[in-house]
Parts: C-alpha cells; structure tokens; sequence
C-alpha cells in the first residue's frame, strides 16, 4: 500500500473534473480541502485479503441481525434510541432475499503490520461516487500506471436491477437540504435512468405506507413506488413528524437498507457478540480485527482506552486527544460521563500512516464495501490526524495488476 501523488500540474483540473463531472459537490471542510493530491495504490495480495475478510465479516453481520432480529431481547446491550425499540418489533417479515444489502467496513493499516477495522456502516454508508469515478479520473492521469479499480457504483445498480421490476418506480430518500446527501443520491439516480427505472428524489416524510407497501405523496410524482433507497440515517427518522416513518419497519416493499440494519450500525454493536456465540452465530473475524469493546464503565481507570459516541458517523466526537481541537476533549469526556449508555469504550489500535510526499506523513482508512454479501470496491479518506473525521481527504482506491469481469 502506498501513495502515489497526482501530477501537481494536473490536481486543479482534476479536482474541477471531479467537482462538474463526477458529483463531487463538497470538496471543502472549513478551511480542509477534501480532495486528496494522491491516489493510494494497494496490491493485488492486499486487495485479496481485504476482499476476503470483507465477505467474512459481511457472513457475520448478516446472521448476527437476522439472530438478533429473532431474539429481540438479546439486544438490550445495543441500547438503541428508545424512540425505535417499539418500532423495531414489527420487522418480523423481513426476508434478506427480498432486499438489497449495503454496508461498508472501515479498515485500517496497524504498527504491527495487521489490519485494524474500526466500523461497520451498516445503515447509510457514502461514497459512492468517489468509489466509482474517482478512480477513473486519477487512473488516466497517472500514465503508465499498471492499475485498476472496482466500481462500486456498477456493482450496486448491477445489484439493484436483479431485484427490481424492469423500469420500476424508485424513491432515494435522503435529507433534501444537504447537499452532500443529494450528490450521492444525484450519482446513484442517474446511473438508476440509464438503466431505465423512474427515479424520484424525496424526503422520508414523502412517503406512507399501505397494506405495508410505499406509497410517494409528494407533488406530482404520487403512486405505488416499487423500491426505496433510503439514505436517511435510521435514527434520524423519528425526529420526522407525523410519523409516517414508522411505516419503514414492516414494509414489504424493497429497501436498500432496510430498518435491520441498526443492529449493528450502533458502535456498542460488539456487546452482544458474546451472547451470539453463545447460541452458535460467530463473529470470529470481527473479533480478529475489531478492537475490544467494552461498556464505559469497564474501562474506568485503566490505560489504551478511546471513547466512542454509539451512534457516531464520520469519526465525530472520538476521544483522541491528539486529533481534538480547543476544549473538544474535555467536552467529549464530559459527556461520556453524562450519559455513559450512549458510548462505548474501545481499546486504541496504533495506526500506521504512509508516507507522501515531503515526508508528510498520513493516516488511512479503507473502506470495503460488500453489496448482498459480495465484495463491491473501496472508498478511502486520509488524514495528517489519527481520527478519520470530517477533516478528512477522499482518495481514490487503484489495484495493481489486472482486474475481474466488474473492474476497469
């Protein structure tokens, strides 16, 4: 694994290509420019093992929801929002069959030569735009460069139209008032029309649910819809009133991602590992690469621990002292202490950065996509801090060597 710069006389018009050209709407954060000067090449042993483990932990995610779906009273420890628990209870119709299944792993490079894996993002995981044209552009620049790439953003349409009927009517829920939400849903609905379905952008609120089937209410696009594709994250539905969001939870209509994913996108996720095992559903490769994972309070007093928000996204309020800015940290320490049930303490894993160009050196995380358990590409970001946050640079994966029947 290493970086390879992207021709300096070359970044600016790449990173305008991937602004006008490739959905990249928000390559800013404050005063952090998110577009990465580098593309990070791996090699074909490491693409192979990072496949691999990545379809393992996938096989252990999903017989962990569909157990933990079975055996509702198994998931206390998860200590999900008391606004869904009654909500959660109607999944009890769910066929993973019948719907499509995204998640992301996040993987990191170690000081002892390992991988470390700090998530699954299991409910909405993003980038997928940087995953399928980012490392297209950063290919044809990089001359003579012996590369390739999965496209994620293939695999998933690929995925979406087995399941759905032929020019179906599709909802991508997100959050209409971002931006950043409406490019990955913008990507994905214009890949969705040149395969022919109709494609409808829209809040959570713009749908109901009768007889457990969806229904569109919004203006001028009214009816029946045959798929959602929901990027809205779980947890923020039940700020929505009225609470047509409910209807989420035992709809027979295909999603992608179904309601089951809370199960492991809440951190505190690695609590109930024990009891999982303990009635024959393993999760041995989690417990090779995720660091432990114990309550707060098991971890008072002692060294190497690192506090994490349940239902964190995007590396926020992570007690890494060195990564925090101003007073952040005591804040964050203050907070744990509040309300100890809505963190986790994980044990600090040693990242090891790579090495650019003046000696800089970065932090990586590698995300690893799988698509109804098949590997399905990468998206990356690096960073000069050890926390992978909002700070963050994307960087687009390149594999050396040949690739398969998916690549490019």
């Amino acid at each position: 694994m290493r970086l390879v710069p992207i021709p300096k006389d070359k970044y600016e018009a790449y990173r305008l290509n991937l602004m006008f050209d490739c959905y990249k709407w928000d390559p800013q954060f404050s005063d952090y420019n998110t577009i990465a000067r580098y593309a990070l090449v791996i090699t074909q042993e490491e693409h192979e093992e990072l496949a691999n483990l990545t379809e393992k932990l996938d096989t252990e995610t999903r017989a962990a929801e569909v157990f933990l779906n079975n055996h509702f009273r198994m998931t206390k420890p998860l200590a999900l929002p008391k606004s869904v628990i009654k909500e959660i209870k109607k999944m009890g119709n769910y066929r993973p069959e019948e719907h499509v299944r995204l998640m992301r792993y996040d993987f990191h490079p170690t000081t002892e030569g390992k991988w470390a894996v700090s998530e699954v993002n299991s409910d909405v995981p993003g980038g997928f735009a940087e995953a399928s044209f980012m490392p297209a552009l950063a290919l044809e620049l990089l001359e003579g460069k012996d590369c390739w790439y999965r496209n994620f953003g293939d695999i998933l349409v690929n995925a979406i139209q087995k399941k759905v009927v032929p020019q179906g009517r599709i909802m991508l829920v997100h959050c209409t008032s971002y931006s950043d939400d409406r490019q990955v849903m913008q990507f994905l609905g214009d890949r969705l029309k040149e395969r022919g379905f109709s494609v409808i952008y829209a809040a959570a609120d713009h749908l109901k649910f009768e007889a457990q089937k969806a229904v569109s209410i919004l203006d001028g696009n009214e009816g029946r819809v045959d798929a959602i594709f929901r990027f809205t994250p779980l947890e923020w539905l039940t700020e929505i009133k009225p609470k047509r969001w409910q209807g989420y939870f035992d709809t027979t209509t295909l999603s992608c991602n179904h309601p089951i994913a809370i199960y492991a996108q809440t951190k505190r996720f690695p609590l109930v590992w024990d009891a999982l095992e303990h009635n024959g559903v393993s999760m041995s490769t989690f417990r090779e690469l995720l660091p432990e994972t114990v309550e707060v309070k098991a971890a008072k007093g002692k060294e190497g621990y690192i506090y994490k928000p349940a239902c964190g996204r995007v590396g926020e309020n992570i007690s890494i002292r060195e990564a925090c800015t101003g007073d952040e940290y005591q804040k964050i320490i203050a907070d744990v202490k509040r309300h100890p049930q809505k963190y986790l303490a994980q044990k600090r894993f040693d990242s090891k950065p790579l090495t650019g160009e003046g000696q800089e050196l970065f932090h990586v995380c590698l995300g690893s996509y799988t698509v109804d358990g098949e590997h399905a590409g990468y998206y990356a970001r690096i960073s000069k801090s050890p926390r992978i946050d909002s700070r963050a640079a994307d960087i687009p994966v390149l594999i050396e060597g040949k690739g398969g029947s998916h690549d490019k």
